[in-house]
């Protein structure tokens, strides 16, 4: 595995895990508030897609190796940009997979920058400002302890400014490329509802699976077999054949 950095345009140094196979195809891992490209989820996550394609993960901004504050989503998009434009250079095709608010920029840079060919969004939200985020919801904080790691949660630095973000419910018609919506059933941290609205709203060729877990990497950490083989089947499914189903009765996922 390489590591190296890529920098911003904003002179942002955003650390790089890159697993080369001489595949032809490349995955994009981004993941969302408090985790990085080397925790253990994501390491795991990365290892099980690099059986089948060649993987790049990287430190968002103000996580992690990466320099910078992070900004949860507001510049996070130059972030994945410049991992993408980095990709563009050795690959054919380039799938990006996000979680959480890494799944909301994989969102937004499909719809705006049109450079890439498949999108996965794990937990994604529709907007930021209706995240629910019930934490002390022993669902929610069980879980986060469960994955405790003490280097990578020292290595979180937030942005103390606000600054406008780009909604995904906004720009959710403009995306072109088949994408693939996973929501957690029983998730506290981003209802269900809102991946579900982003679903039924997306007019591009699209698939909604409803997994019995919580949040973002929390499904395939409940069911790694299954989360990878529905990610792997999907991207390799042909483009012209894909119809727009939802993998199981999801109409009690109203808007709460």
């Amino acid at each position: 595995m390489d590591k190296f950095f890529l920098k911003t345009e904003d002179n942002i140094n955003i650390a790089v895990n890159h697993i080369k196979n001489k595949n032809k195809e490349v995955i994009i891992l981004v993941h969302g508030w408090f985790m990085t490209k080397d925790s253990k989820a994501f390491t795991n996550i990365a290892n099980d897609f690099s059986k089948n394609f060649d993987v790049i993960s990287f430190d968002c901004r103000g996580h992690g190796k990466s320099s910078g504050f992070y900004t949860f989503t507001s510049k996070e998009t130059i972030d994945l940009k410049t991992v993408v434009d980095y990709a563009k250079k050795y690959y054919e095709r380039i799938y990006l997979v996000g979680f959480s608010l890494g799944a909301a920029l994989v969102l937004i840079h499909g719809a705006l920058k049109k450079d890439i060919n498949k999108v996965i969004a794990v937990s994604a939200p529709c907007d930021f400002n209706k995240i629910e985020n019930q934490m002390w919801k022993k669902e929610a904080w069980l879980p986060t302890l469960k994955k405790c790691e003490l280097k990578r949660w020292f290595s979180i630095r937030p942005s103390l400014i606000l600054r406008d973000k780009i909604k995904p419910i906004d720009i959710i018609k403009e995306i072109q490329v088949p994408t693939l919506f996973i929501a957690g059933e029983k998730d506290p941290t981003v209802y269900p509802w809102h991946t579900k609205l982003l679903y039924e709203k997306a007019t591009c060729p699209k698939s909604f699976q409803l997994f019995n877990s919580i949040h973002a990497e929390d499904l395939y950490l409940d069911h790694p077999e299954k989360f990878i083989d529905t990610c792997t089947n999907w991207l390799r499914q042909p483009s012209h054949n894909f119809c727009n189903q939802t993998s199981e009765d999801t109409s009690s996922l109203s808007h709460q």
